[in-house]
């Protein structure tokens, strides 16, 4: 099964570089202003660029206008939107018909009782997210290096589709892949040096250990 790799909250030229040389197939872009990772419409825009026919450029946004969400999409011309936010099923739907895009709903978890949520969805948004709730008192909904317990998701009906995220680092991801077998990953943190920071080295490793998990699971 073809696992799908979205690299998460880039801003240079050389991360972009970076996670396509890996085999990213997903790259995102955060329009979230208290984000470290915040980037304008305008540079997204010229940072997508480089993915045209290799990877799908995402942006990702929390509890956007229609206003903003007008200008991503006019200036950074996205494949896909992700929602990141409180957004219910209904404006999932709502941007679908605006804009003629697919839609990533993400949705925080913790315990068993949370995949309840994701109910509403199914056949709503065109794929989701499952990222780790965030930590008391951050402002953030994602992108918070957070993980959450995978074996939960044993328990999820095999045809959602979904990306795994919240805390992925290469040094887990092989867990990650052996308890949850996701159809797609998503890291942010786990590849930066700083906050907002990504390392390309830390990338490139990264993806050596995503590949060194799948084929010591194919073994």
């Amino acid at each position: 099964m073809a696992l799908d790799i979205k690299i998460c909250g880039l801003k240079t030229d050389q991360a972009m570089a970076a996670a396509l040389a890996g085999g990213a197939s997903h790259v995102g872009f955060i329009f979230f202003a208290k984000s470290p990772r915040f980037v304008e419409p305008v540079e997204a825009g010229r940072l997508r660029e480089a993915a045209r026919g290799k990877a799908l450029a995402v942006a990702v946004t929390v509890d956007a206008s229609d206003a903003f969400l007008d200008e991503i999409v006019e200036k950074m011309q996205p494949d896909m939107l992700q929602l990141h936010g409180s957004e219910t099923p209904e404006r999932v739907a709502e941007l679908k018909a605006r804009y003629g895009l697919p839609v990533m709903k993400a949705l925080p978890l913790s315990e068993v009782a949370d995949l309840d949520r994701i109910k509403p969805f199914i056949g709503v948004a065109d794929r989701l997210l499952f990222d780790a709730k965030p930590p008391k008192g951050s402002v953030l909904p994602g992108g918070n290096g957070v993980a959450f317990d995978w074996r939960i998701l044993a328990g999820l009906d095999a045809g959602v589709d979904y990306m795994l995220s919240g805390g992925l680092n290469a040094a887990n991801i092989g867990d990650a892949l052996r308890l949850a077998n996701p159809p797609g990953i998503d890291i942010s943190s786990g590849v930066e040096r700083a906050p907002g920071v990504k390392d390309p080295a830390l990338i490139e490793q990264f993806f050596r250990a995503v590949r060194a998990a799948r084929d010591d699971r194919a073994a």
